[in-house]
């Protein structure tokens, strides 16, 4: 039997692999904001941002030598100028969120980029938004609005960190949203080598305007957390390839468990019963929005196997 002839791996199988390949994108990425606020004291947001892209360049410096020319191959240079300006501005706003905010609070504010997908699905990509992924995303912003209590004198307890990750999260959506544009008629590797190379030149001014030369083991840390993020985007992309999207979401959730841990262990930070609320709400919605997703792709791929048998 030849390998294209070996049976598939059973969905149950596939959706053990896959977990493990998002329990694993969860541990790389509570890693990589652990170092981001240990190091957060000597080195601003836009200065780390660098290094991160910095990182994820030399990954794929490799593949961009190997391919060159093809590497770059697109006929929308705009819009992937623009996607990688959203994400290099969206990192350097999250960054400085994990630096100042409590790390479980962070994390929580950070999963609203699937509620800012509803709109802009509808804006940007135009597809048909039905009542129940608006109710879902009102649903999480309202979960939002409970983590950023009413405080003493009726004010919201909302400063520049957490709006800083509410503005990351939107602009880490229109990435996700000029992705689903572009891979349309580009390759994943394309994506990634235009991603790493512009986020990488786009992180230079932010770095000049903050530079300090790090102390030999900072500078280790801080390739370590670039990595750190590049393992977590490639056990991330891994995991939902391998198992159901619909069985993979959720446990992308396990982030807020173990940053919590980390939060308690490494920095005192006890959440409040307004983050855990909160983030409950923000959780299910998005849970309900990526179910619904999950669904309407099912239905889809269904309608056109029978489109194609019918024809066939």
């Amino acid at each position: 039997m030849s390998h294209d002839d070996k049976p598939a791996a059973p969905a149950a199988d596939r959706n053990l692999e896959g977990a493990l390949w998002m329990v694993a994108s969860a541990v790389a990425f509570t890693a990589m904001t652990t170092l981001i606020k240990y190091l957060g004291d000597d080195y601003p947001a836009s200065l780390q941002t660098f290094y991160r892209q910095l990182a994820g360049f030399i990954i794929l410096l490799p593949i961009i030598l190997k391919r060159r020319r093809a590497a770059f191959a697109t006929t929308r240079p705009g819009i992937l100028i623009f996607r990688s300006a959203a994400g290099t501005l969206g990192m350097i706003l999250s960054f400085y969120a994990f630096q100042k905010m409590p790390l479980a609070d962070a994390n929580a504010l950070s999963f609203t980029r699937t509620l800012w997908l509803v709109p802009l699905a509808a804006l940007v990509v135009r597809e048909t938004v039905g009542p129940l992924r608006i109710g879902a995303a009102v649903i999480g912003f309202i979960g939002v609005l409970i983590m950023l209590r009413p405080g003493v004198g009726g004010e919201f307890a909302i400063g520049w960190p957490a709006a800083a990750m509410l503005a990351s999260s939107f602009l880490f959506a229109l990435t996700i949203t000029g992705m689903k544009v572009m891979t349309r008629d580009h390759s994943p590797t394309v994506l990634l080598v235009w991603a790493a190379t512009l986020g990488l030149l786009m992180g230079i001014p932010g770095a000049f305007f903050t530079w300090r030369w790090p102390e030999p083991f900072d500078l280790v840390l801080l390739g370590a957390m670039g990595v750190l993020g590049t393992i977590t985007q490639g056990c991330y992309i891994k995991g939902m390839s391998i198992g159901d999207a619909g069985a993979m979401a959720p446990i992308d959730y396990i982030r807020l468990v173990f940053t919590v841990i980390v939060g308690v262990a490494l920095f005192h930070e006890i959440p409040n019963i307004w983050t855990v609320v909160g983030s409950g709400v923000v959780v299910v919605s998005t849970l309900f929005i990526t179910w619904r997703e999950h669904q309407i792709s099912k239905t889809k791929a269904a309608a056109a196997t029978a489109s194609s048998d019918l024809t066939a």
